[in-house]
């Protein structure tokens, strides 16, 4: 791997990710995971060779730096936590790709990810509750996290918030879902029955999540 290109098409391989130019410099371009929108593969050009920023495990950080002369402390980011891959050809791809994905699933591993990974899961004509989801997702305790994430889905089409309920499976707030009544009539549309803000969750909850 040499090229900016090369690199930018790997980064992009990855699921949820997007690549971006948030900055005046068009010589930096970054790859974005969508559901936190971190950037997890910066690149650009220093010094006559293309240098990849890549985030790491800091016990992983050495570890790179010294089988490599070209693996650096990261350039003009925290060097505890990012390496700066120089593209020199010294580098065998493999451990390139590597070093990528690694720093991929370090920014999108959170709880905001499991939990919208859990939601993605609850079936067609069916609801979940917030301690349901927040259980599926790795900790009950984090009900609350469930409803924050939930109202900042970034991608309501694929990740359907209106199927979570609270544990009286009553519906969220006018608010949510696009307004008064929103999300009654996704959950109808679906066969769900709502009688007086309420889902019944011996009828319609996700057999899963018990």
């Amino acid at each position: 791997m040499r090229s900016r290109e090369e690199a930018l098409a790997y980064g992009l391989s990855f699921p949820d990710t997007y690549q971006d130019a948030p900055f005046s410099d068009n010589n930096r371009q970054l790859v974005r995971y969508r559901l936190n929108k971190k950037a997890f593969l910066w690149t650009y050009e220093r010094n006559g060779y293309i240098n990849l920023n890549v985030k790491v495990d800091p016990d992983n950080a050495f570890f790179w730096r010294d089988i490599y002369r070209s693996v650096i402390p990261g350039y003009h980011q925290n060097k505890e936590h990012w390496n700066t891959i120089i593209l020199d050809g010294t580098i065998p791809e493999e451990d390139i790709r590597s070093m990528i994905a690694e720093s991929y699933h370090l920014i999108s591993d959170s709880p905001s990810k499991r939990i919208y990974e859990t939601v993605m899961q609850i079936p067609y004509g069916h609801v979940a509750t917030y301690s349901q989801v927040a259980e599926a997702a790795g900790d009950r305790k984090m009900a609350r996290a469930v409803g924050n994430a939930l109202h900042k889905n970034p991608d309501p089409e694929n990740i359907p918030c209106f199927r979570v309920v609270n544990a009286k499976g009553e519906l969220s707030g006018e608010f949510a879902f696009g307004g008064a009544g929103a999300q009654r009539k996704l959950l109808e549309a679906e066969g769900i029955e709502v009688k007086g803000g309420r889902v019944d969750l011996q009828k319609y909850a996700w057999k899963h999540c018990r």
